[in-house]
Order: C-alpha cells, then sequence, then structure tokens
C-alpha cells in the first residue's frame, strides 16, 4: 500500500504531517465519530423510542442489540475483505450503507423495523470499522506516530459519544426521529471527502484464494452467539433454546477451527492468538465495552425513569466523562510510548471498577455532585487509558497484510463483549424485577445489575496483571520497536544517534517479541 508515510519520500518532520495525511486521518475520524454518536443518541433516546413505539423493556434492549448483532456477527469477515478486497474499497462502500440504513431509522414507524434498520448499520459499521482501523495502521509505522494516530482517532470516538450525548437531549426533546436521521449527512459529507484522501490500497496477492468455507462458518457462529446471548434473557438461560443454541454455537466454532487450521488462505491466522500480549487485548475489550454498555444501559434508564430527568438533563449528566475523554485522549499516545500499555489498562480499569462502585450508592436522591458526577469522572479517566491503549496493543507487531483481521477481531471482542454482558445485566435486572414497581423497589432491583457491572470491569483488571510483568527494553519507550528510521522512529532528539541506533534497536525488538512469545 501507498500511503503518504510508506512512499519513498524524505520523512516528515517530527510532529508535522501534511495536509492530505491529516485529510485521510480525518475521514477516517468522521466514520469513528458517527459509530460514537449514533450509539450514544441511541442510548439517551430509548425512553422516548418506548413511548412512541409502544415497545417493552427487553424489546428496547434490541434496538441497541440489533446495531450489536450486525456489527459483531460480520466483524471478522469484515476485516479480512479489508485485506483482500482493499481496505480503501471496503470502507467508501459500507460508508455509504451506513448513511442509507440511517435515513432508513428515522422514517419508519414500527419496532421491527427500527431494529432492522439498525441491524444494517451493525452490518455496516462492521466492515468500516475494522478497515479504518487497519488503513491507520498501515499508513502510520508502528511506534509514536501510530500511537499519536491511534490517540486523535480514539478522541474523535469520545467527542461523538459526548456531543451524541447532548445533541440527542435537544434533538428527542423536538422527536427522537432526529437522533437517527442525523448520521446520514455527515457520513455522506465524509464519503465526499473520502472518495477524495484516502490513499488507494492494493489488493492482498499470494493469498492462496478466499476462505469461503471458514467466511461462511465465521459468519454464521458469530451471529448465532450474538443472537443466542441478546435473546437468553426472554428465552431463558437454562431453557432448551438456548441451550441448544449454545451447542450450536459451539459446533460452528469447532468446525471454523478446524477449516482454518488447514486453509492455505484462513479468514483468521489461529497463530495470532498465541501472543499473551493479544490475547489480553481481545479479552480486555470485551471486559471494557461490555461493562460500560451495562452501565450505560442502567444509569440511563434510572435518570430518565426513577428520577424523571429529561433526555437533555441525562445527556449531561452523562457528558463529563465523554468531555474528560476527548480532552485527555490526544495525550495517551505519548503516555503509553513512556508507560507501555499494560500499565495504563491496568491503572484504567482501577479507575472503571472504582467509578461502577462508587455508583451503586445512588439512590432516589440525586446526589450528583457528590456520588454521580465523581462516578463519570472516574469513568471517563479510565475510557481514556483503557481504548486507545487496548487499540494499541492489538495492533501493535502485526504485518500490514494482517491489520484488517486483528482489527477485525479487536472490534469483533468489543461486540461480543457489548452484547453478552448487556444480556447478563438485562438477565439480572429482570430476575429481580418486584411485583409492585414502586420507585424504591425497582432501585433496588437494578442494583445486582450494576454490581454485575462492577464485577465485569474487575475482571478486566485481573486479566490485564499478568501483562505487567513483562520488561520493556531499557532506553526503550515504545510499546513495540518501530522499525521506521528517522527522526520519527524514536522519542531521541538527536537525529544521528537515533539514525545509527535503528539497527541495534530492531534487533532489539526482535529479541524482545522472541522472548514474549517464548513466556507468553
Amino acid at each position: 500500500m501507498t500511503s503518504p508515510l510508506s512512499s519513498s519520500a524524505p520523512p516528515l518532520p517530527e510532529g508535522r504531517w501534511n495536509a492530505r495525511l491529516w485529510g485521510t486521518l480525518l475521514v477516517l475520524c468522521a466514520a469513528m465519530f458517527l459509530d460514537a454518536l449514533d450509539v450514544s443518541m441511541v442510548g439517551v433516546a430509548l425512553p422516548s423510542i418506548g413511548s412512541d413505539l409502544g415497545l417493552s423493556t427487553s424489546t428496547l434492549q434490541w434496538i441497541v442489540s440489533g446495531y450489536i448483532l450486525g456489527y459483531g456477527g460480520l466483524l471478522l469477515l469484515g476485516g479480512r475483505a479489508a485485506d483482500l478486497l482493499g481496505r480503501r474499497q471496503v470502507f467508501l462502500i459500507a460508508l455509504g450503507v451506513f448513511a442509507l440504513a440511517s435515513l432508513l431509522g428515522g422514517l419508519v414507524d414500527s419496532g421491527p423495523l427500527l431494529i432492522a434498520s439498525r441491524f444494517i448499520k451493525g452490518l455496516s459499521a462492521a466492515f468500516t470499522a475494522p478497515a479504518g482501523l487497519s488503513i491507520i495502521t498501515t499508513t502510520f509505522p508502528e511506534g509514536p506516530l501510530r500511537n499519536r494516530a491511534l490517540s486523535i482517532y480514539t478522541t474523535c470516538a469520545a467527542t461523538g459519544f459526548s456531543m451524541g450525548l447532548v445533541l440527542s437531549g435537544l434533538l428527542t426533546e423536538a422527536s427522537w426521529r432526529l437522533t437517527m436521521l442525523l448520521p446520514a449527512p455527515i457520513a455522506l459529507v465524509a464519503l465526499a471527502a473520502g472518495l477524495k484522501l484516502l490513499p488507494r490500497s492494493e489488493r492482498e496477492k499470494n493469498h492462496h484464494g478466499y476462505d469461503v468455507p471458514g467466511a461462511v462458518l465465521g459468519t454464521a457462529s458469530m451471529l448465532l452467539l450474538v443472537y443466542t446471548v441478546v435473546q437468553a434473557p426472554q428465552s431463558g438461560w437454562a431453557s432448551a433454546r438456548t441451550l441448544l443454541s449454545f451447542l450450536a454455537v459451539a459446533v460452528l466454532l469447532a468446525a471454523f477451527v478446524a477449516v482454518e487450521r488447514r486453509s492455505a488462505g484462513p479468514l483468521v491466522r489461529l497463530g495470532v492468538l498465541r501472543s499473551g500480549s493479544q490475547i489480553r487485548a481481545q479479552l480486555g475489550a470485551m471486559a471494557f465495552f461490555g461493562s460500560y454498555v451495562g452501565f450505560q444501559f442502567l444509569a440511563t434508564l434510572y435518570m430518565q425513569t426513577l428520577l424523571g430527568w429529561s433526555a437533555l438533563h441525562t445527556a449531561l449528566a452523562f457528558l463529563p466523562a465523554g468531555a474528560l475523554v476527548a480532552v485527555s485522549s490526544t495525550k495517551v499516545g505519548s503516555v503509553v510510548d513512556r508507560f507501555g500499555t499494560p500499565r495504563l489498562i491496568a491503572t484504567g480499569f482501577a479507575l472503571m471498577v472504582a467509578g461502577y462502585a462508587l455508583f451503586l450508592r445512588v439512590d432516589l436522591d440525586p446526589a450528583y455532585a457528590s456520588v454521580i458526577l465523581p462516578s463519570m469522572l472516574l469513568i471517563g479517566a479510565a475510557c481514556a487509558l483503557v481504548f486507545p491503549s487496548l487499540n494499541i496493543q492489538a495492533t501493535n507487531g502485526v504485518p500490514d497484510h494482517e491489520q484488517g483481521m486483528v482489527s477485525g477481531l479487536l472490534n469483533t471482542s468489543v461486540q461480543v463483549g457489548g452484547a453478552l454482558f448487556l444480556a447478563v445485566v438485562t438477565a439480572v435486572v429482570t430476575a429481580g424485577a418486584p411485583a409492585e414497581p414502586t420507585a424504591q423497589a425497582v432501585l433496588d432491583s437494578y442494583r445486582p445489575g450494576l454490581a454485575v457491572v462492577t464485577v465485569i470491569a474487575a475482571a478486566g483488571l485481573l486479566i490485564t496483571l499478568p501483562g505487567l510483568r513483562a520488561r520493556r527494553s531499557p532506553g526503550s519507550v515504545v510499546v513495540a520497536g518501530s522499525t521506521a528510521a528517522g527522526p520519527t522512529a524514536g522519542v531521541r532528539t538527536d537525529a544521528a544517534a537515533r539514525a545509527g541506533t535503528a539497527a541495534a534497536q530492531q534487533k532489539e525488538t526482535a529479541a524482545e517479541a522472541a522472548t514474549a512469545g517464548a513466556r507468553d
């Protein structure tokens, strides 16, 4: 792939990117912005949607889960399609579908059609997300430049989330349909800009054909898994339907693994999961997003249903978390260069556990300054540290031709974690639903769900802790040493010394990777 940083042109001065490179990053950030915007706007609008369309709480879950079903089910295919068919082409086509689905969602007048539109948006995001992330990781060389780009990328997600909360609060006061329609024009503008700015990427050569059986089995297993976990609270976790469905998932996954081990051009190269840091990134992503989706779902219902807050009031209550991420995420890249991803992820999960645990103290007398605001600030600080660090850890050390695959794996972990743990939290709350739904009884039924959210975040912290034992090379400040030479390869300011030590750094990186692989 030819890009502003992979061409034969002289390297750019450290800290300065040309206009086309900025344009490429901004187009990709726009797609991430839209994903976050869409999720946050829908979350705040759920009570209004339920009231207008006459939907129950369990059906409202499907407006969130329908998106996750499409997203999580096709991410593996989307990531591999980006590698095989060209990242630019896949990204732009999927972005166009996203815009059309947004228009559909704002015009429908029934719950099933709205859920269907959300499913289609999830399908399109399953291709834009891994394609966009892999464009970044193949355009920016591993090390400080990529860390900086990814921190900006995740900042746009936080900005979209925080803006979505406020915009949803304002728009929902007029009509929840506006929250569905708003992403459409933004997606169209990004599509037009992407046609001009995104670098053309070559399709992967010598890929030994298309892994059609793996694609079918992988997609079917992910779709059935996500469907099963979001349907289980209604059918019953111990029901014959749910158990048989999980059994079918296990059979499909076993067949998928068997096919991938024998395929000359697998959809997922299973060897990538032999890395301990990769496994910790994937499991950490599940715990991170799963705990937050469950928290947002319960906190929104608490504020609007029990406290009687308006959609705008609820949005403003969530705003400090998103604003904190937007302000701080741009600095995370340099912090990762200094401390490494395991320390940041562990610190973030510890803050997240503290924030969720503090929120357990809420009652019917809203103590915003002493309980809700501190919880939001702790959670916002956690997201600022964890999300970009997980992206960096998952994509470091992966060759360009597999970046789409790894990006698809990471986003699959995120969405499957969201679907799984939202279903668990919903099941816990539903099981404790009071016979007489007084305000206090409903709040008491929420507390076990909030406790489960806290436990999920604590599990994420425990998963991360083994990575703290990995030693970083003395004098190195990148998570996995960059092989790029020149002024942008490291953090030393002396260009001559940096150029003279580039070969030594590469050898140290190779030795470190071999040691880590043996240890993991």
